[in-house]
C-alpha cells in the first residue's frame, strides 16, 4: 500500500475504507515495540503508512511522519491519528520517489509495503531512497510477504490476493521476496548491516518458511 502498482492503478484506493475497519491494530506490534524501546527517540518516518496502526508504538517519544501513495488511505490515517490520539505529519507520495532531502529521518520503518512494487528497477530505486534520506548510524524496521509461505510456494514470486467487500472483490498484486534475495537488494542499495528473522507469532525452527520477512538494516 505504499506505492501504485506499475499498471497505473492504485488498488487501496478502493479499498481504503474497509482496510480501516478490518485492519485496526497493527499485526507487528512486538516487533515494532521492540525496535521502539532500541531507538528510544527521534525522527521517524512510516513508509506506505496506511491508516496509520503501527505508529502506536512510537507515539510518545517520536517526531512522527509518514507517507502512503493512496490519498483515501492518509485520509483514514488522518481519522486514525485523531481516534488514538497522536500527531503525525501525513503526506502522499510514492516510496520509488521519497519527497524528502538527504538524511532527512533518524528511523524508518514500513509494514507490508515494498512487496508492491512491481519492477526490479523500482523495488532497487526504493531501497535506494530510503538509505538517501536516513541518517548515517540510522536503522530501517520493515516487513515483506516470504515467497516460500506455505499459502504460496506453488505459485511463483507474483501473486494476486483477493480483498472481499459488501458489493465486490479486489485484486492486490504482490512481488514475494526470498530472505537472500532482499538481503541483497538492501545492500545493493547502500546498506551496511542487513538482519533478516520470522515474525513473531512464527513457530517453526526454519524461518524461511515464514509468512513475513522482517527486516532490520543499518547505514553507518
Amino acid at each position: 500500500m505504499a506505492t501504485k502498482d506499475y499498471n497505473g492503478l492504485n488498488t487501496y484506493d478502493e479499498i481504503a475504507e474497509s482496510w480501516y475497519r478490518l485492519r485496526h491494530r497493527t499485526r507487528f506490534m512486538a516487533e515494532l515495540t521492540e525496535v521502539a524501546a532500541r531507538w528510544r527517540s527521534g525522527r521517524l518516518l512510516n513508509v506506505g503508512c496506511a491508516h496509520g496502526p503501527d505508529f502506536l508504538p512510537f507515539q510518545d517519544k517520536f517526531e512522527l511522519w509518514g507517507l502512503d501513495s493512496s490519498s483515501p488511505m492518509i485520509s483514514m490515517a488522518l481519522k486514525y491519528s485523531d481516534k488514538f490520539k497522536f500527531t503525525a505529519s501525513l503526506l502522499v507520495a510514492d516510496a520509488v520517489s521519497l519527497p524528502f532531502k538527504d538524511k532527512s529521518f533518524d528511523w524508518i520503518i514500513s509494514v507490508a509495503a515494498y512487496h508492491h512494487i512491481l519492477d526490479k528497477r523500482g523495488r532497487l530505486q526504493a531501497f535506494q531512497e530510503l538509505r538517501r534520506v536516513l541518517k548515517p548510524g540510522g536503522e530501517v524496521f520493515l516487513t515483506v510477504w516470504n515467497r516460500w509461505q506455505k499459502d504460496f510456494i506453488c505459485k511463483g514470486k507474483e501473486v494476486k490476493v483477493p480483498w472481499k467487500m459488501k458489493d465486490k472483490q479486489v485484486m492486490r498484486h504482490y512481488y514475494l521476496f526470498t530472505y537472500p534475495e532482499i538481503t541483497i537488494l538492501l545492500k545493493s542499495a547502500g546498506f551496511s548491516e542487513v538482519m533478516t528473522y520470522s515474525e513473531n507469532d512464527y513457530r517453526l525452527p526454519v524461518k524461511y518458511l515464514s509468512r513475513n520477512i522482517c527486516v532490520r538494516a543499518r547505514l553507518d
